[in-house]
């Protein structure tokens, strides 16, 4: 049984029509068990025009799954669908606190956005307990996270911890750029010793690090990143061992402490651990030099001690 049955022929003929005005008045509203509105075309099944603020608005207050709007095409064609010419074409907004998400796609293929002139999929969390911008995995034969852009970037993330994580390999075609310095590992540091960026670290026992203590040590694993200008451009082995962990550079620039005292340094000379804790000097015997260098001096020092760049070349 309908409540309201109209029919209306020819061209551009409406067969229902419902017009409001006034604070919160609705054109049309339609209350049922299971379809509030329904609406079905050889075009458009509704249609709805808004001047202000939204076009369709749906609302579920269902606690088992129920959707606020939703769409389906059986037909091989798109099940919802958005377009807007001055901002967003789709958005999607939750105040879940328990893992909801603002868009979520599944099917075969789950999300995908291409971006003509700017951004093809953008991410960005202010999550302060380790949500990521973008967070892709793949548990089959597919791809975490894939981002396709004419122009602009394909996949963007901006987090307050993780920009982007990805659980399973990662292929790139093109280049990876890194905006900092070094490549850096991170090694277990001997928690009695106050160590700062900058410091020379040397091999100990069961490959805990400590600050060099002689001249030509052949222990010597690197620098103590992060130091000056200079940060890690990548990190390796990050993970928590229960000790206090460190990166040592050991590719790429840092900044490291020498010690002007056993030799005015020159830019290109090479260095070695000295006798100054957690200092490097100037090679200026060569046949020690051997397994002990550290690497190359980017700019020349002559007095006292302090910190310059240098080129990581152990050797």
């Amino acid at each position: 049984m309908s409540a309201v049955n109209a029919d209306a022929n020819g061209q551009n003929s409406v067969a229902v029509t419902g017009k409001a005005t006034g604070e919160n008045s609705i054109g049309v509203y339609g209350n049922a068990d299971v379809h509030g509105l329904y609406g079905e075309g050889g075009a458009n099944g509704i249609f709805a025009l808004g001047k202000t603020w939204c076009g369709v608005a749906g609302y579920s207050q269902s606690t088992t799954g129920g959707v606020g709007v939703y769409g389906e095409n059986t037909a091989g064609g798109t099940g919802v669908m958005g377009k807007s010419t001055t901002w967003h074409a789709v958005a999607g907004f939750t105040d879940s606190a328990t893992g909801g998400y603002g868009v979520y796609g599944e099917g075969a293929g789950g999300v995908a956005g291409v971006g003509k002139a700017w951004i093809g999929v953008y991410g960005e969390s202010h999550s302060t307990n380790g949500g990521s911008g973008v967070w892709g995995e793949h548990k089959g034969n597919g791809t975490g996270v894939f981002g396709l852009s004419s122009t602009g970037v394909g996949v963007c993330g901006k987090g307050g911890r993780l920009a982007g994580y990805f659980e399973g390999d990662v292929e790139i075609t093109g280049d990876i750029r890194l905006l900092n310095a070094d490549c850096a590992e991170d090694f277990d540091i001997c928690e009695t010793e106050n160590v700062d960026a900058g410091t020379v670290m040397v091999l100990g026992e069961e490959g805990v690090l400590y600050p060099s203590q002689q001249a030509y040590d052949k222990r010597v694993a690197g620098v103590v990143s992060g130091a000056g200008q200079y940060k890690p451009g990548i990190v390796l082995d990050k993970q928590d061992t229960g000790k206090l962990r460190k990166p040592i550079a050991l590719m790429g620039k840092v900044y490291c402490k020498v010690d002007a005292e056993y030799g005015d340094i020159e830019i290109g000379d090479l260095l070695t651990t000295s006798p100054t804790p957690g200092h490097a000097m100037k090679v200026s015997d060569p046949l020690k030099a051997f397994g002990t260098v550290i690497g190359k001096a980017l700019r020349p020092f002559s007095e006292g001690q302090g910190m310059i760049p240098i080129l990581i070349s152990s050797q």
